[in-house]
């Protein structure tokens, strides 16, 4: 039974057999995903192979079919997380509700348009289906859903109980265990007292967050989380890393996303490093001691690493000399460790001759970032995400030990990284549901004591109705993120579902800032409300860790084989 012992339909808003009727949604979505996918196919294939070519030239049609198979993989999963609360009793009145607007919105979006980003709105046609291929969502259970799950009456009743409910950490169960709720409890209540009363003003004075935070998560295991117990860390789960990163990224991004580098470079080590590196590195990187920084972007590559120029030559003592410049490198200075992408087979191009590294370099602080011969560069200013700041950095004859090529073999720096992709991927998605979960936070307790023409501001419908779908998106994106984890968690490949996860994930974020400053009117704009730093920290969230546009591509070429 439902919890309370009440009966499935607990409020007159909410559909007749309601889980039937999603369940029954499912497969005519993921009939049109499958002839969307052959319409594709065809275009982009040249001699029975996806050319590349023709894939740059229909970038459109392959990336709305990535966005397609996004929406269609996040209702999967929201089934799934129903269907799951459903068998435990757990499925009451807020669940029903989230899990009916998300099919009626999701579904009215793939009929009538899927919106990639503000500007661009992706139609069934652009990707080559018609009018009878259409036709696939024409089931009663699809139409019904299109036309009553999405409603005025359910958006506002959601959001009624969102503020009876206030003091609960999230909206709707989320359908993890008991240990993990009580680990996300542990850090909303660290990121309460800790976290959310110093933000705005590290954010506002571009400080580093101090060194005293960073010394507690330490105590707390943040760093050591993934890492295995042999080598000191907690052994825990993705889906562990998942709930503490949202949790601190909902108080700050930058707290938030200070395991991100200790997660890459334990990835990197555990994956590829020798015995020794991981007898020598990952205590340290569990504990805190070690703070590691990943060094591979420049300037003119960006998402482009194959055309990494950086180079490393070995000298006549066996240590590798480091020329080169990089670029938007987070929390460069005042760490220990570089995981560092370089050049270091002559005459390649490509990504064959890339090797990884473990430069150790001497902690740096805000006044004198650089402490080590071979090694300068500059602050990049930037909108938000400010807490470990960004950072150019410069190689003049640097020197890494030879003991520091990660795996001792030459030409597998690829490779190692490529080995990261899932993790850091599904830890961005992660945090980005902690920033529209800080974005709705701010946006419901602004319109409740906001007082406009007599009334508070939430009780306006176009105000409840913007809180009420920033609940569901956060509830899709996170259904999908948790996903990704399990699955990794498991050992099974899982690169489509976490770059699925990033892509929807970071633009839930973007849409429940922007939302949210919207329900402040003026005040949002004004530097002193923290919904104006949630909106600079928000947008960098379709940027980093692989750009929406690329996170499409990629998954445009998984999809299409």
């Amino acid at each position: 039974m439902p919890r309370d012992g009440q009966p499935l339909q607990e409020s007159p808003v909410i559909l007749p057999d309601l889980l039937a009727l999603t369940g029954a949604a499912v497969a005519p979505a993921e009939t049109l995903l499958a002839r969307a996918t052959d319409r594709v196919r065809a275009e982009v294939s040249e001699d029975g192979r996806v050319s590349g070519r023709l894939l740059e030239m229909n970038q459109t049609a392959a990336h709305g079919l990535a966005w397609l198979a996004t929406y269609v993989e996040a209702l999967r999963q929201m089934q799934g997380w129903a269907e799951r609360l459903e068998k435990e009793g757990t499925f009451g009145e807020v669940e029903q509700l989230i899990q009916q607007i998300a099919f009626g919105e999701y579904l009215s979006q793939i009929q009538g348009g899927l919106p990639m980003s503000q500007g661009e709105i992706l139609r069934l046609q652009d990707m080559g289906l018609t009018q009878e291929d259409e036709r696939a969502l024409t089931t009663a259970e699809v139409m019904t859903l299109m036309r009553s799950g999405n409603t005025q009456a359910a958006r506002s009743r959601l959001v009624e109980l969102m503020q009876e409910r206030s003091a609960e950490i999230t909206v709707g169960r989320t359908g993890l265990d008991d240990e993990l709720e009580m680990i996300r409890e542990q850090f909303r209540r660290y990121s309460v007292d800790r976290v959310i009363p110093h933000a705005h003003e590290w954010h506002l004075k571009d400080e580093l967050i101090p060194m005293e935070i960073i010394e507690e998560l330490s105590e707390m295991g943040v760093f050591g989380l993934t890492i295995p117990e042999e080598y000191g860390g907690l052994g825990m789960s993705k889906a562990s890393m998942c709930v503490v990163s949202e949790e601190l990224s909902r108080g700050y991004i930058g707290v938030g996303s200070l395991g991100t580098r200790s997660e890459i470079a334990a990835e990197l080590i555990i994956a590829g490093g020798t015995e020794e590196q991981k007898q020598k590195w990952l205590p340290g990187l569990a504990s805190g001691e070690i703070l590691p920084t990943a060094v591979f972007t420049e300037p003119n590559t960006g998402s482009d690493l194959g055309a990494l120029r950086t180079r490393a030559v070995r000298d006549a003592d066996g240590d590798w000399i480091v020329n080169g410049n990089k670029t938007w490198i987070t929390h460069a200075a005042r760490t220990h460790v570089m995981t560092v992408l370089a050049r270091t087979v002559p005459d390649t191009t490509d990504y064959t001759g890339l090797s990884m590294f473990l430069a150790e370099k001497t902690p740096g602080t805000d006044e004198a970032p650089w402490q080590d011969a071979g090694i300068s560069g500059g602050e990049i200013e930037v909108l938000g995400y400010r807490g470990m700041k960004e950072y150019t950095v410069n190689f003049d004859d640097f020197k890494v030990k030879g003991e520091n090529l990660l795996g001792g073999e030459e030409g597998q720096g690829f490779k190692q990284l490529m080995h990261t992709f899932e993790s850091a991927r599904i830890q961005t998605a992660a945090r980005a549901i902690g920033v529209a979960q800080s974005a709705l936070d701010e946006g419901l307790r602004y319109a409740g004591d906001r007082k406009q023409f007599g009334k508070a501001l939430i009780e306006f419908p176009r105000v409840s109705g913007k809180l009420a779908m920033m609940a569901v998106e956060i509830m899709v994106a996170r259904q999908l993120t948790y996903f990704s984890a399990w699955e990794k968690d498991n050992d099974r490949r899982c690169d489509l579902e976490a770059g699925m996860a990033k892509l929807l994930g970071a633009r839930v974020a973007w849409a429940c800032a922007d939302n949210a400053l919207q329900i402040h009117g003026g005040n949002g704009f004004a530097l002193e409300y923290a919904i104006s730093r949630i909106l600079c920290d928000a947008r960098i969230l379709n940027i980093f860790e692989g750009a929406a546009e690329i996170q499409a591509q990629v998954i445009a070429r998984r999809l299409l084989g």
